[in-house]
């Protein structure tokens, strides 16, 4: 969306066209609106806003749930933004921690601004983007005077940051032009600039976010690193300093389903368990567990060991389970070789197959068309290495705690 899309939305027509709109889920969706609003005399640019606009409500409603529906977005905002019930948990942090007044430095569409705010915080919030910034202020403006969004770099913003109730929420990203992308990929092109970033964290009190992947070596001595994962996709890295990291956790795994949590704490990394032998059972650690290096102590609780050196599976032969691994009963061991698999898979009648991978070379979708499956059955199909050599063990998913 550009600046004059933007403009021609923010009017009262705009604003009832928009919301006046049935959901838009399909391109069939797509050219019936804009037929219909070309048809009555609606500008190009504002169909093309009012449209699009509409595209993002039906996708942000992952995120924002009925919220998405008096909301506005950019793609690359949308992408970036987190999810409502994530934020939530971001605010309940800064409000635990005497936090009253928050800077969103870089605050995209305002997603955390919203979890802040609805916690009764003074939000100041700033955005480089202009367009970026204008759609966070409309986002929050149902908060009042409790929030101020302005337009702003967030390494030129004057912080007021010697009172013990403030704090710096920081999302940093490669951001392109046009909003329709963002990545989170390599420490130099972050803006503001990570070294920024994490000076400022070592003086004020700070949540970084980041994406998972961030490089490990990158991550500064004396903070929190927290790995999140919501409803089975690992979604962030935030780095926590001051009142906000917790004393003596330095690496963390939260995992959220829905309304429900749990979560994985360590001073350091964990020390991992020995590999073993193929039990009853193998254990697939979740994202945040694997990200956050905690796989030693998800092992131990269930009484399990690693599978192979190096991959990220365990296995034993206690009845356990836990919400930081998914897990799988053991029925077999088949051939590895594709067409040997798909005869002993048509064989058990296996029609239905859930394959998983570690370790090895295998395309899933290919995969499956080798194997022509026939049946009425269902199992879930590990591909992995065991004592060097590819494996496929034929399991049942085991339901989860």
């Amino acid at each position: 969306m550009d600046l004059a899309e933007l403009e021609a939305l923010l009017t009262p027509d705009g604003l009832r066209l928009l919301d006046g709109l049935p959901p838009i889920e399909s391109a069939d969706d797509v050219t019936r609106a804009v037929s219909r609003l070309r048809a009555a005399g609606h500008s190009p640019a504002l169909v093309g806003a009012v449209v699009g606009q509409a595209r993002l409500r039906v996708r942000a409603r992952a995120k924002f749930g009925e919220f998405a529906e008096r909301m506005l977005f950019t793609r690359a905002g949308l992408e970036q933004a987190t999810r409502l019930s994530v934020a939530a948990r971001h605010a309940e942090r800064f409000r635990g921690a005497g936090i009253t007044t928050v800077a969103d430095l870089g605050c995209g569409i305002g997603g955390d601004a919203l979890g802040f705010a609805g916690l009764g915080m003074r939000v100041e919030a700033v955005d480089a983007d202009e367009v970026t910034a204008a759609i966070a202020a409309y986002n929050l403006a149902p908060f009042g005077e409790a929030v101020s969004v302005g337009r702003g770099r967030a390494e030129e913003v004057e912080l007021t940051a010697s009172a013990p109730t403030f704090g710096v929420w920081l999302d940093p990203a490669r951001r392109t032009a046009g909003h329709s992308e963002t990545t989170r990929l390599r420490a130099e092109d972050y803006t503001p600039p990570l070294e920024w970033a994490i000076a400022l964290a070592a003086r004020v009190p700070t949540g970084i976010k980041l994406g998972p992947g961030f490089d490990r070596a990158a991550i500064p001595d004396g903070v929190e690193a927290q790995w999140v994962s919501a409803d089975g996709s690992t979604i962030e890295l935030v780095l926590w300093s001051g009142v906000l990291a917790r004393p003596g956790v330095g690496r963390a795994a939260l995992v959220t389903r829905g309304d429900r949590s749990w979560e994985l704490t360590s001073a350091a990394d964990a020390v991992d368990e020995p590999v073993r032998a193929l039990g009853a059972f193998v254990h697939e650690p979740g994202g945040a567990v694997i990200r956050a290096r905690l796989i030693g102590d998800v092992a131990r609780a269930l009484q399990a060991g690693m599978l192979a050196p190096g991959i990220a599976y365990l296995t034993g032969d206690a009845a356990l389970t836990s919400p930081f691994v998914s897990s799988f009963r053991v029925r077999e061991t088949l051939p590895a070789d594709p067409r040997a698999l798909g005869r002993a898979l048509r064989e058990r009648g296996i029609g239905i197959l859930e394959i998983k991978k570690r370790g090895v070379d295998v395309d899933p979708a290919s995969l499956r068309k080798t194997l022509k499956l026939r049946g009425d059955a269902s199992a879930t199909l590990i591909l992995t290495r065991i004592d060097g050599a590819r494996t496929a063990i034929l399991a049942d998913r085991v339901a989860a705690a």
